[in-house]
C-alpha cells in the first residue's frame, strides 16, 4: 500500500472521523463502523486532507483535467483544498467549481459557484462518500445543463465503504455502469481493516491506541458478510 495511503488511514482515526464500535446508518443497518467527513475542521487538517486527495486523484486520473467540481455543501471546501493542493504538489492550475442549492438572481448570478464551466472542460468530481449514488443523480445533470459539452474524467471519494448500493454492487461500481465514467477513492475499506487490525495508531505513552482489535475485526467480517462486494 501507499505511503500515503497508509498515512490516510491514520489521519482518519486521528480526527475522529472514522470510528468503530456499533452505528444505525441512516439506511437502518447496524454497523461496526461511521464516517462523518464532517470532523475536519481546521486549517491543518482541511490542508492535509487535500493533499491526500489530490495524490489520490494525480495516480488515478493524473492531472491533464481543467475543473474539479465539488458538489454542494461538502464538496465546496473539498473542491477548494483539494485544487490548492494540486498546485503546491504538481504545479497544475485546476479551476474549482461548485453549485449553489438555490440558484443566485443577481450580482454573482446562476447556479454555479467559481469556475464557470467552458465547452471542452474536462471534469472531476470530488466528494466525501458515497453510499447511494444519489448525489451523482443530481450532479451529472447539473454539469450537463451548465455546459453539454463537458467531458467527466471521473469521481474522487475519500472512502470506498466497499458495501452494496441499490442493487447488488458497490455504489461506485454502480456510477461505473450508468454513467460510463470511473470512480474511485483515496482508500478502500479493505486497505483500511488490513492496515489498522492490531495496529495501534496515535501518539501517547501507551503507544497508540488499537481501533480495529479482534472484536471489531470479527464484526467487521460479519458485516461485510452479509453487505459487503468485491471492488
Amino acid at each position: 500500500m501507499e505511503p500515503y495511503k497508509q498515512e490516510f488511514i491514520e489521519f482518519m482515526v486521528e480526527c475522529g472521523v472514522l470510528k468503530f464500535g456499533t452505528f444505525t446508518l441512516k439506511s437502518g443497518r447496524i454497523s461496526p463502523f461511521f464516517m462523518n467527513a464532517g470532523a475536519y475542521v481546521t486549517g491543518s487538517q482541511l490542508g492535509r486532507l487535500g493533499e491526500y486527495y489530490a495524490k489520490a486523484i494525480a495516480a488515478r486520473y493524473g492531472t491533464d483535467f481543467d475543473v474539479l467540481f465539488g458538489p454542494a455543501y461538502k464538496g465546496i471546501p473539498l473542491s477548494v483544498a483539494t485544487v490548492i493542493a494540486l498546485d503546491r504538489l504538481y504545479g497544475k492550475q485546476v479551476r474549482y467549481c461548485s453549485n449553489r442549492k438555490e440558484a443566485k438572481d443577481h450580482g454573482d448570478a446562476g447556479i454555479l459557484l467559481g469556475s464557470p464551466l467552458r465547452p471542452g472542460d474536462r471534469v472531476v468530481i470530488i466528494e466525501d462518500v458515497t453510499t447511494s449514488g444519489k448525489s451523482i443523480e443530481e450532479t451529472v445533470p447539473i454539469l450537463k445543463s451548465q455546459c453539454p459539452d463537458v467531458g467527466i474524467v471521473g469521481l474522487m471519494v475519500s472512502l470506498n465503504r466497499m458495501e452494496r448500493g441499490k442493487g447488488t454492487v458497490s455504489a461506485l461500481q454502480e456510477i461505473k455502469d450508468v454513467y460510463g465514467f470511473d470512480a474511485g477513492a483515496i482508500v478502500d475499506m479493505d486497505e483500511v481493516v488490513a492496515y489498522l487490525h492490531n495496529r495501534p495508531v496515535g501518539a501517547g505513552p501507551d503507544g497508540g491506541k488499537v481501533v480495529i482489535d479482534d472484536t471489531i475485526k470479527a464484526a467487521l467480517d460479519a458485516y461485510y458478510k452479509e453487505y459487503g462486494v468485491q471492488g
